[in-house]
């Protein structure tokens, strides 16, 4: 893939920074990857299963969210590296090989998943076969990577835009028509569970909001934006822009998280066959309306495409960073979209991959969110720019939670 950072004429120039709206974007791709595929699968089922009891999680890991992303937008920005170089250039080589093993298999899981999404989403429209909506999936997202290679990320940033716009309106526009509680929404913000069951889809909704490729990528897609920032009130800037960008663009992509657990909630109680996808689609329109059932397709076709082009992103970067090699973009989309394809040929249960694939992400987050908070704490690595003791505090707490919560599931996983 080639190297945005290469091109100078990429980074914000000091008289366009100043307008500060130039500055809004990378954010945006970022959140894309809070409402792929795999979300839609976690969400429905918590809905549809649990009614609002686990909308809480949904709204601390989002708020969760707008803070680990803004400390990589800000690594990215203040350091002009990646969390992946940053890793890259301090770890020796059989831990970094390691690290980069396990960062890898995050990166193709939540890129196999928002495969799947875009061909479930084009069976639901167009009743294609699932192998070939993935093979047309795979395809279209190449077409887009290739658009950032030769357009440049402002055209990349706008393509991707544009699809969060299509699929918030897909995913919540069954609002407008669904009889929603507001008792039972707000009793579904006060943190609990039921059962072991509900804290492992809980798991699944953390890893499939809080994303371990997303961290990596938006220190990139910061650095890359913004280029070489000049440590004062140029900085100060900056930060306080990309804050702006991050709060906007995760206020977006949470929203339509949260409705799309609370349209479950409301249509899918008591309903057979809404533990897959298509069911929970066939019955959002059955019980909604053919009309939003469709804008739901569209709005899960439109997150497959964006985000599995941005999952491609943040594993190439993943790779350049920790392992200092560059491979084609032709190459790396085959690398995760065979198996993709082949998971979809054998007939494996397509939702309940989606749900799987968000566990195994929740794995991965630990690993992206420790070093995070450590390196943006040093002054040695930030200077002036360090995390302040309130913010190291707050996102130390972020990440026991997370841990905590990995390893609950895993004993309930081993305990069955």
């Amino acid at each position: 893939m080639t190297d945005t950072a290469t091109r100078p004429a990429e980074a914000t120039t000091p008289r366009k920074r100043a307008a500060g709206l130039t500055l809004l974007g990378p954010a945006f791709v970022a959140a894309i990857a809070y409402v792929d595929p795999g979300n839609v699968a976690a969400n429905l089922t918590a809905g549809a299963k649990y009614g609002y009891l686990l909308l809480w999680v949904l709204v601390a890991a989002n708020a969760s969210a707008v803070v680990v992303q803004y400390l990589s937008a800000k690594l990215g920005v203040v350091t002009g590296k990646s969390l992946p170089e940053h890793l890259g250039l301090r770890m020796r080589r059989t831990p970094r090989l390691l690290f980069w093993a396990q960062a890898e298999v995050v990166a193709a899981a939540t890129d196999i998943a928002e495969v799947i999404g875009g061909a479930l989403a084009l069976h639901l429209l167009f009743g294609l076969p699932l192998v070939a909506g993935g093979v047309i999936t795979g395809v279209v997202s190449m077409a887009i990577l290739l658009l950032q290679n030769r357009r440049g990320t402002r055209a990349f940033e706008a393509v991707v835009t544009a699809m969060l716009a299509i699929l918030t309106v897909g995913f919540c526009a069954g609002l407008l028509f669904a009889q929603v509680s507001p008792g039972e929404l707000v009793a579904g913000l006060v943190p609990r569970f039921e059962g072991s069951g509900s804290v492992l889809l809980a798991a699944s909704m953390l890893g499939a909001t809080v994303m371990p490729h997303a961290v990596y990528l938006h220190s990139a897609l910061a650095r890359d934006r913004h280029g070489d920032v000049p440590a004062g009130p140029e900085r100060r800037r900056v930060l306080v822009a990309t804050r702006w960008d991050v709060a906007l663009a995760l206020v977006v992509a949470g929203g339509v998280n949260i409705c799309m657990l609370v349209l479950a909630a409301a249509t899918l109680p008591g309903v057979e066959g809404t533990d897959t996808i298509p069911g929970a689609q066939a019955a959002i329109a059955a019980n909604v309306g053919p009309v939003v059932g469709v804008l739901f397709a569209v709005g899960l076709l439109a997150s497959g495409l964006a985000s599995t082009s941005v999952g491609c992103m943040a594993g190439a970067e993943i790779m350049k960073g920790l392992l200092h090699v560059r491979i084609p973009v032709v190459v790396r989309r085959l690398v995760t979209l065979v198996p993709a394809i082949v998971l979809l040929a054998v007939n494996v249960d397509a939702t309940m991959l989606l749900v799987v694939s968000q566990v195994v992400l929740s794995f991965g987050i630990a690993f992206a969110i420790v070093p995070l908070v450590v390196y943006t704490s040093r002054r040695s690595v930030m200077a002036d720019d360090v995390n302040a003791m309130t913010t190291r505090v707050v996102a130390g707490v972020i990440a026991l939670v997370i841990v905590a919560l990995n390893v609950a599931l895993v004993w309930l996983t081993l305990a069955g």
